[in-house]
């Protein structure tokens, strides 16, 4: 488990230390760097997960299937400083530490000669660390919307187990892990019909739509898979008809990504998260947030990007119904002007209350009714 990331000259920080968690938040406003975090994490995986055990790497891969950031020269804070403490370099660079167990510094070397080259010469540490290899899912906040038809890949799907990063490759793995038995522990769902991971995504997705139940299969001689959606529940002469993805609210394809992700989660696996609360109900986010939090309960580390405050109340509520330690959640509030950020980190107690809450911190509702009430 990552315990703390540095960023070094990294596009919008000249340099932050971030403890980090079992479990993660990222809030704070558009443009403070949030996703910066993210992102960092992902370009070490993406980057370096292949050469873990060859014997070279070929450095810091900007642009691939989990990040693309553009060239050396976006990537390089516009305020670069000197980084002696990572490399003694003549030439500007790019550092990423991650602190598990022991420091793994990545240096990436920026070449003033070629400023729009997407991969940068890195100074790696030998060995590289296991979390490189270690079960991984990655959600963009832009993930797939109701479709006919989804990708069938089995190099992705069920060769590497990745969802993809649109969450693309959802309906495929369903379809083939369906039958994988859910450990036993707070991620196993009480009301499902059996521990199968297919019946467990029912359950999770009944929190946020009562009623619905999901099928995945292939559709023969294409490349290609189906979900369907069901409301057993309701009355009338259609109760019993499939539905396309394309006549069931954008929502619960949305969320399906999310869900699954979340019941992918083992111990020493890395998650990340953005915005697992979009086109959800409030009720609907905090369920959500409840399955965030089971998943870091098993043993997973999982980093969140949210604006959600239903996200934030319902890990309180986690960590006040212990499944959750308060030591487990970190919670970091971003703040910035777009050139630069302050981070916050206000601190969860066994209660689930923050010992503090900064200005600008899921604050507007109160700013609001106080305006109503003037």
């Amino acid at each position: 488990m990552i315990d703390r990331l540095t960023l070094v000259n990294f596009k919008a920080f000249r340099r932050l230390e971030l403890p980090l968690g079992p479990l993660t938040l990222l809030t704070g406003l558009n443009s403070s760097g949030k996703s910066s975090v993210l992102q960092a994490l992902a370009l070490l995986r993406q980057s370096f997960e292949n050469t873990r055990s060859a014997g070279s790497a070929r450095g810091l891969l900007l642009n691939g299937d989990l990040v693309e950031l553009g060239s050396a020269r976006d990537v390089l804070h516009d305020d670069f400083g000197p980084a002696d403490d990572l490399l003694d370099a003549d030439t500007p660079v790019v550092g990423l530490v991650a602190e598990a167990g022991r420091a793994f510094r990545f240096v990436g070397l920026y070449d003033p000669e070629e400023p729009d080259e997407d991969l940068m010469e890195t100074r790696v540490p030998r060995p590289l660390p296991e979390f490189l290899a270690l079960p991984f899912q990655y959600l963009h906040a832009d993930r797939i919307t109701p479709a006919v038809t989804y990708p069938r890949s089995r190099q992705v799907a069920i060769d590497r187990e990745f969802l993809g990063v649109r969450g693309e490759h959802t309906v495929n793995y369903l379809r083939h892990y369906g039958e994988r038995e859910v450990p036993d522990g707070p991620l196993r769902h009480s009301g499902a019909s059996s521990p199968q991971l297919r019946d467990q995504t029912v359950a999770w997705m009944q929190e946020l739509c009562p009623g619905v139940n999901l099928q995945a299969s292939a559709i023969e001689g294409t490349d290609s898979v189906r979900l369907s959606y069901g409301f057993g529940g309701t009355a009338g002469i259609n109760a019993s008809r499939r539905r396309r993805p394309t006549n069931v609210g954008f929502g619960l394809t949305y969320a399906l990504p999310i869900v699954v992700a979340c019941l992918t989660a083992v111990p020493g696996s890395l998650i990340l998260l953005e915005n697992p609360e979009a086109h959800l109900h409030p009720k609907g986010q905090s369920r959500m947030a409840a399955l965030i939090a089971a998943g870091a309960a098993c043993g997973a580390q999982l980093v969140v990007e949210t604006h959600s405050d239903h996200v934030l109340n319902g890990v309180r509520l986690a960590v006040k119904r212990g499944i959750l330690r308060p030591d487990d959640t970190v919670i970091h509030f971003f703040r910035g002007d777009g050139s630069g950020a302050e981070v916050i980190s206000p601190r969860v107690d066994k209660d689930g209350m923050l010992a503090q809450w900064p200005e600008g911190f899921f604050d507007e509702w109160e700013n609001s009714l106080d305006q109503l009430l003037d």
